[in-house]
């Protein structure tokens, strides 16, 4: 099967894109990597009227980084922040997470705002950017905001872009030297989406301490999780926050949910 016939614009500024996704009243779909609209696409999941490719704006593929935070482009492959050059805690974290995403030809072409803007609860980036306090940028017809992750995914695959709203950049704070993290993705086979995934951020010099249970039935959650010694951490008090913070989650997914969340927890002890 292939796609419904549709328009193709690639717009040279942002400002453009934003005015053809408004003149289409929201019959129209961004593409950034493509790595998941090209298969929905083709399986004729979505049949818009419009298809609008960002792939000639410059200043959706940059990466900055200041004393402060690291700003990511949203057409940043996680293949360059795989084998991005920065040094710190906060890339090392980046570079775990995007070389454990999919496969190399997905990596390549695969984006970060493409990502966060599909919002699969099963997908690295939502968890690890909601654990990391990141918030993203989104452009449109009345200007720039910001918002948190946690306030941009309001569910599976639905995010708070308004019509004409693009998601440009994403904002992430930047780890002290000594922080710590950790990271766990359970998966049946290498590559496929994860079917649980625990992340936790341990940064004492700037009183940071997040831990997030990832790929349910639900978005990302924090984790209302006190005690930072893994030894004072047991199963029964992660499957009590799990209960808390996403009550869908039940039976046997609840434990084993809680067992991804601490084996991130073990792993960052050992950062």
């Amino acid at each position: 099967m292939k796609a419904v016939s549709f328009e193709f614009h690639r717009p040279a500024s942002l400002a453009e894109a934003s005015d053809v996704l408004v003149r289409y009243e929201g019959d129209a779909r961004v593409l950034a990597g493509g790595q998941s609209l090209m298969p929905m696409l083709n399986l004729r999941l979505v049949r818009p009227a419009a298809i609008v490719d960002l792939s000639a704006l410059a200043e959706l593929k940059a990466m900055e980084v200041s004393s402060t935070e690291v700003s990511i482009g949203a057409l940043v492959t996680h293949s360059a922040l795989e084998f991005c050059q920065e040094s710190g805690v906060t890339f090392d974290i980046l570079r775990y997470v995007a070389g454990g995403i999919a496969y190399r030809g997905v990596r390549n072409r695969g984006t970060i705002g493409g990502s966060l803007a599909h919002a699969d609860p099963a997908a690295d980036w939502p968890s690890c950017l909601l654990a990391l306090d990141a918030k993203v940028t989104i452009s449109g017809p009345d200007g720039a905001r910001q918002l948190s992750i946690a306030d941009f995914i309001l569910g599976n695959f639905t995010v708070a872009l308004q019509p004409g709203e693009i998601l440009t950049s994403v904002h992430i704070p930047l780890l002290s030297a000594k922080a710590r993290w950790g990271y766990y993705k359970h998966t049946r086979k290498v590559g496929e989406f994860a079917e649980a995934i625990g992340c936790v951020i341990d940064d004492e010099a700037r009183s940071v301490y997040r831990v997030v249970a990832g790929a349910m039935s639900t978005p990302a959650v924090l984790l209302s999780l006190l005690a930072k010694d893994t030894q004072a951490v047991t199963l029964d008090s992660i499957r009590h926050a799990l209960g808390a913070a996403a009550p869908s989650v039940e039976g046997r997914h609840l434990h084993f949910h809680a067992a991804a969340v601490m084996r991130a927890l073990q792993t960052g002890a050992r950062q």
